[in-house]
């Protein structure tokens, strides 16, 4: 039985909504439970390892041992020697008998990172512990059985290393049965505001440093990047600037610093990039407004209640209010006392203790649906969730037009 979504996101720390890594979410839920091998493919930085945890946790084997080994680091004479084990004696300076990476991760599963790397002569043996679940070690004449589930990954073509020869195609076949590809960051840019607010948090909560945000301009330099090195390099760019800028909101020209942007329009009496949409300009230009009510009305609560000194760093973990909208949906700047923030309330307080968060999403995504007239897509940008994402609650409200 597939596992839930939800749940595996919230185990493995995958974070997205876009449609891509939603697809690669609900592959994971599904193949998690059997004991099939599994080929991650993706650029350098995508999070093939994440990938590979995420199936261990989330199948039978979650309880057993997940061993990495990343073939590409190993030198091609002794690669055998670290899968399989050795003998005591089979060769210069194996002073013992050992174990191999397979025969630690017995039970559980084991992860080849940059499987592509592997010397062919070793390509043969990986086939034979696939498929048979056997395996000698150097310098033995034992056979040994292993029961160990296999997750391959690389960032190579591995079907046309196969047709250049570098590559078995038994053992691709073999290990392509069923595949999961990491898109690149540059091709579903949307998910990195949850990528920088994740980081963010987490390197300001381990160096005990105040995190302010990123600016809306800043998130869209960083979506107009390439991202060549994907996550990995869009985690050490957040935690870069943080270091470097303690305290401060992040902005284009901080950005600038770290990354360059071809293009990028740095115009800031314009509140979007000039290539967008009326439509998209508007959503865009409300949402700027929002963050920063939102942000100043946090500081004026703080500097309120003692929490902050005027010009002092914001705490990222203090509640913050929800901005204010008027009847007519703008955004209005609050101007007065701020011990009022409490009394202006966006829930009806008579219905506080009567309905439960279900109750409320349920009650906004109906209400959202039918302002769309049910067009999933629309509802789905209004309420900046996936698509996928809102088709799942859709069904689990039982919200299908009739």
């Amino acid at each position: 039985m597939p596992v839930d979504i939800d749940s595996i996101q919230r185990q493995s720390g995958i974070l997205g909504e876009s449609e891509a890594i939603q697809e690669v979410l609900q592959t994971i839920a599904q193949i998690a439970p059997t004991d099939i091998s599994v080929l991650v493919t993706g650029e350098s930085g995508t999070g093939k390892e994440m990938v590979a945890k995420a199936i261990h946790k989330a199948g039978r084997r979650k309880f057993g041992p997940l061993v990495t080994v990343n073939c590409g680091a190993i030198p091609a004479g002794i690669i055998e020697s670290e899968l399989f084990g050795h003998k005591k004696g089979s060769f210069t300076g194996a002073d013992e008998t050992r174990k191999g990476y397979f025969e630690a991760a017995d039970e559980g599963t084991i992860f080849l990172d940059e499987i592509g790397e592997t010397p062919l002569e070793t390509q043969v043996k990986l086939l034979r512990v696939i498929e048979q679940g056997e395996f000698m070690r150097v310098g033995d004449n034992v056979t040994r059985k292993v029961d160990v589930r296999i997750i391959a990954a690389t960032n190579r073509d591995l079907g046309d290393e196969t047709r250049k020869g570098d590559f078995r195609q038994d053992l691709y076949y073999r290990l392509k049965t069923v595949t999961i590809n990491i898109p690149p960051l540059r091709e579903h840019p949307t998910d990195i505001p949850l990528l920088v607010e994740r980081f963010g948090l987490e390197f300001a909560t381990r160096n005990d440093l105040s995190f302010r945000g990123f600016t809306p301009e800043a998130i869209r330099f960083l979506k107009s990047y390439s991202w060549p090195g994907n996550v990995r390099e869009l985690k050490n760019v957040v935690e870069s600037l943080l270091a470097l800028n303690p305290g401060e909101r992040i902005t284009p020209e901080m950005l600038s610093s770290q990354i360059k942007v071809s293009g990028y329009n740095f115009n800031q009496t314009l509140p979007v990039v000039v290539d967008t949409s009326p439509e998209q300009s508007d959503r865009e230009l409300i949402l700027r407004q929002l963050l920063f009510i939102r942000q100043d009305l946090s500081d004026l609560k703080q500097i309120a209640t003692g929490q902050r000194l005027p010009g002092g760093p914001v705490d990222p973990y203090l509640p913050s209010p929800v901005p204010l909208v008027s009847e007519k949906g703008v955004p209005e700047v609050f101007t007065g006392d701020v011990s009022e923030l409490e009394s202006r309330p966006l829930i009806d307080p008579e219905a506080v203790g009567e309905v439960t968060m279900e109750e409320l999403e349920k009650e906004f995504i109906h209400q959202t649906l039918l302002k769309f007239n049910h067009n999933r897509r629309r509802t789905a940008q209004a309420l900046g969730i996936a698509e996928r994402t809102l088709y799942r609650k859709i069904l689990a409200y039982g919200l299908e037009k009739k």
